[in-house]
């Protein structure tokens, strides 16, 4: 029997994965030692588990596990890699290189290092939200110290050309960091191949508890300094402190080692969950698809509904979980504000406020894709029936 209301926010966050949640209960309560406590047994079990959630975590992504910072999660991770690094190496240059469209917690530090005199490109997007290679490459000065572009967009799903953007700063000798919060899980991830520097990612975007998240700093070729931004006793090789989240990490290792095992398999059912649900949203008239058409999260679907606006359609459908915009922006999004990912790809404010993203993620059934299509089509045709008789 299906439960109702349906979740469809994935993006957000996800459910714990009852693996994960087993894994983690020990150290609750039976092994709730502090992993820097090294005089007695307690700490040298949470140790253990610390090291080898590192390793777990380190292996999905190719690195090295002392190159594996543990952190809150990845707002936390992407303020410590942007500004870290920009307070690193302000003697050798002050010019930063993002996108129009990254989450607002790398857009932020970006403003802050503004006002800190800091000099920063913000590079548009094509239609589907993709960044051009070669506009990276041009914007590049021999002041540009940082470029900054997440693996695949929160809001559209798009998946921008890592690899092309990480050889291109090989080359030119500029640190490179990625925000694969959305990307770990989803599609592989090799930081040694693609020339990825720093790549932050969070534990409850695929199936882990959430405050806790991990930043990959290369030790090497070229080793990568960050300045720290957090004072204290120096945990996580100086560049972090505070006491480890030892149950998180333990849950964080386990939902990265079941994400990577099966996303394969997951990724497929997903997708075919993904393309039925489009076409069938895709035959209500006036909708359109935002986002690469096949470039694309398996798991995203951004639809815009012409003429009908998003927060009606969510006040009308209560019983299934979407949102007009990422976790962290839409509170903003009113009669006067709309993304900022929507405004960067074309869209007007009338459409950006028509729009709404589907999440779909390793619970979401056949029969929920059908209920929330069926409600979907229903309001959508009878908010523009009211519309019409209103006039």
């Amino acid at each position: 029997m299906m439960k109702s209301p349906v979740y469809m926010d994935y993006h957000a966050t996800t459910p714990v994965d009852t693996r994960v949640l087993d894994a983690m209960m020990p150290f609750y309560t039976e092994h709730f030692g502090n992993a820097a406590s090294l005089q007695h047994r307690f700490g040298w079990i949470a140790k253990e588990a610390v090291e080898n959630g590192r390793r777990k975590i380190a292996e999905a992504i190719h690195a090295e596990p002392h190159e594996i910072i543990f952190t809150s999660g990845a707002t936390e991770s992407n303020n410590l890699a942007i500004k870290g690094v920009a307070e690193s190496l302000r003697e050798k240059g002050n010019h930063i290189i993002t996108t129009q469209i990254e989450h607002k917690c790398v857009l932020d530090s970006c403003k802050r290092l503004e006002q800190k005199g800091f000099d920063v490109t913000y590079l548009p997007v094509d239609t589907f939200g993709k960044v051009n290679v070669e506009n990276v490459s041009k914007a590049i000065t021999n002041k540009t110290i940082l470029v900054s572009i997440m693996a695949a967009n929160n809001e559209i799903g798009t998946i921008q050309p890592i690899e092309e953007i990480g050889t291109l700063c090989a080359e030119r000798g500029i640190i490179f960091h990625t925000d694969a919060t959305q990307a770990v899980g989803k599609f592989s991830n090799d930081v040694k191949r693609m020339n990825i520097h720093l790549l932050s990612f969070a534990s409850h975007k695929m199936y882990g508890p959430k405050g806790v998240g991990a930043l990959y700093v290369r030790s090497h070729h070229p080793r990568v300094a960050i300045q720290t931004q957090m004072d204290g006793a120096g945990h996580e090789h100086g560049v972090r402190s505070g006491t480890l989240n030892v149950p998180g990490i333990v849950g964080f290792g386990k939902a990265v080692q079941i994400a990577i095992g099966e996303m394969e398999g997951e990724n497929l059912r997903i997708l075919n969950l993904r393309n039925r649900l489009k076409d069938k949203l895709l035959k209500i008239e006036q909708t359109s698809l935002n986002g690469h058409p096949t470039e694309r999260l398996p798991h995203n679907l951004n639809i815009t509904f012409h003429g009908v606006r998003g927060d009606q359609l969510m006040t009308e459908i209560k019983d299934v979980a979407v949102s007009a915009g990422s976790a962290c922006v839409s509170e903003e999004i009113g009669d006067t504000d709309y993304s900022h990912v929507l405004r960067a790809i074309g869209l007007t404010p009338e459409d950006g406020r028509s729009t709404i993203r589907f999440g779909l993620g390793r619970f979401t059934t056949e029969e929920e894709v059908d209920f929330a299509a069926e409600r979907f089509s229903h309001a959508v045709r009878a908010l523009r029936t009211y519309s019409l008789e209103g006039v």
